[in-house]
């Protein structure tokens, strides 16, 4: 474990500004889960297994994403310190129970019909690119990733020759098909995410990193 490294991540440059950010990008990404989970389209691979356990045991999305992310951090802690930073922690104990919040919020002004699909799409639409962007900043304040996204990278490095897309792909796969046999849903918002969460990193950071530099 590298401690001098775990440490390092709690002593960024302007910490201020990286910790807003944070807090606002994780609130952002809590939000546009409840929007998914009541347009019926989908989540990300992550929150399709938390659905399908809240499904399964009739506990909140919330608790078993913290209890799933528990699972996963023991392992991250024992073989890379250096993932863990504030970002992790207030990630896995407090995206979903944000999504819980919104959830119950936003279900007061849907109609008693339902939605209908122009409005599903377009709640979807917005709800996505919020999300994509949120998620990008979450990543370029390099406070701790969470567990969910640290053993992917713990198991390529180990891998040899796979290389971490396909450990990547593998593993979301596996999660996606426990979350979609536990009665998840799956749909439009799994495809969106698995296709186009890299690029918006990529292309959100290379234009906000500087902010966040000395």
């Amino acid at each position: 474990m590298n401690r001098e490294a775990f440490a390092a991540n709690f002593k960024r440059p302007r910490m201020g500004r990286r910790l807003t950010a944070l807090i606002i990008s994780l609130t952002v990404m809590g939000m546009c889960i409840a929007v998914f989970k009541i347009v019926g389209l989908g989540t990300d691979p992550s929150s399709t297994f938390g659905t399908g356990l809240s499904n399964w045991t009739g506990i909140s999305f919330g608790t078993c994403m913290l209890v799933f992310n528990l699972l996963m951090f023991v392992p991250v802690i024992r073989c890379d310190l250096s993932r863990i930073g504030i970002g992790t922690v207030l990630n896995m104990a407090g995206v979903g129970y944000i999504a819980d919040f919104f959830q119950y919020v936003f279900r007061e002004f849907v109609p008693e019909n339902g939605l209908s699909m122009a409005m599903r799409l377009a709640l979807f639409a917005a709800s996505m690119a919020l999300f994509l962007v949120a998620v990008s900043f979450y990543m370029v304040v390099d406070l701790g990733i969470a567990p969910y996204d640290a053993i992917p990278q713990l198991i390529a490095a180990r891998a040899g020759k796979l290389g971490f897309r396909y450990v990547r792909m593998i593993w979301d796969l596996s999660i996606l098909s426990i979350g979609f046999l536990l009665g998840a849903a799956v749909g439009l918002t799994t495809l969106v995410t698995g296709f186009c969460l890299g690029p918006a990193v990529s292309a959100v950071s290379g234009r906000v990193r500087g902010w966040f530099e000395e």
